[in-house]
């Protein structure tokens, strides 16, 4: 992290048992100020503050629609005028957290659906990044860090086939495009991919079926949203510099390159 305290924007940072909580809560941990983004504001006022009362970090909450281009626009005035008004410290880091999934066959799916799935998932990740990268541009120092996924990279799973895999790719494409057109503006892109995490976002699942996922694992367990945040603390951290469109699994050695 750098020597000045700086401003973490999270989004999908709402949800009780999701990476953009445990996200949010260890980068105040770790020092930072956050801006706890999540389409479900209370839910996101609630997270900040839970994770303000828990670090004493400065904590901000705003509601986004990420797939809409004028709710990211506001998120980002919201964010601003709190860093103008000195409550916030100037946004060093962007973590683009916020997604859905699509557990349904391919030949059960709907233009409806894979126009969802993709607005939210990768068309979010553009226009958030879009809206704060001039400030991290500006202020020469920045980490940007983006949610793709295993089934990004093993074509699909249990629980985000044909759409959502499409959707977390192509978030693998974008990461690895801009981290080159940024070049030497000291701004870092990267992405995370997860395996199977326990998380709220996997809904209909069975003990046989977890019992198998866990199977499959060489690790021998699940991922928790610790684990995933603690990856993403790093690559925001000075010791990440020289990382630039790189992707990080996490998958326990259940997907191996």
């Amino acid at each position: 992290m750098p020597d000045t305290q700086r401003t973490a924007v999270i989004t999908g940072a709402g949800a009780p048992r999701g990476i953009g909580k445990a996200t949010a809560a260890r980068l105040a941990r770790d020092g930072w100020a956050v801006a706890v983004l999540d389409l479900n504001e209370p839910a996101a006022k609630e997270a900040a503050d839970e994770i303000a009362a828990g670090t004493g970090a400065p904590v901000f909450a705003h509601g986004v629609d990420v797939a809409d281009e004028p709710s990211v626009l506001a998120a980002y005035r919201a964010v601003r005028a709190e860093v103008d008004a000195g409550r916030l410290p100037t946004v060093g880091v962007v973590v683009n957290i916020a997604g859905i999934t699509s557990p349904v066959p391919f030949l059960e799916t709907t233009l409806e659906l894979w126009n969802k799935v993709m607005a939210v998932n990768a068309t979010g990740t553009y226009l958030v990044t879009k809206a704060f990268l001039p400030d991290l541009i500006k202020a020469g120092w920045g980490r940007i860090v983006n949610m793709s996924s295993v089934s990004a990279q093993q074509g699909g799973g249990v629980f985000g086939r044909t759409p959502y895999s499409s959707a977390k790719a192509a978030i693998l494409g974008f990461t690895k495009a801009l981290a080159r057109e940024l070049g030497d503006a000291g701004v870092t892109v990267n992405a995370v991919a997860p395996g199977a995490v326990d998380t709220d976002i996997r809904v209909g699942t069975t003990e046989e079926l977890e019992a198998a996922i866990v199977k499959s694992i060489p690790i021998g367990r699940q991922a928790t949203v610790a684990d995933v945040a603690g990856v993403i603390a790093w690559l925001t951290s000075e010791d990440a510099g020289y990382l630039q469109g790189t992707t990080i699994d996490i998958n326990g050695g259940s997907f191996l390159h």
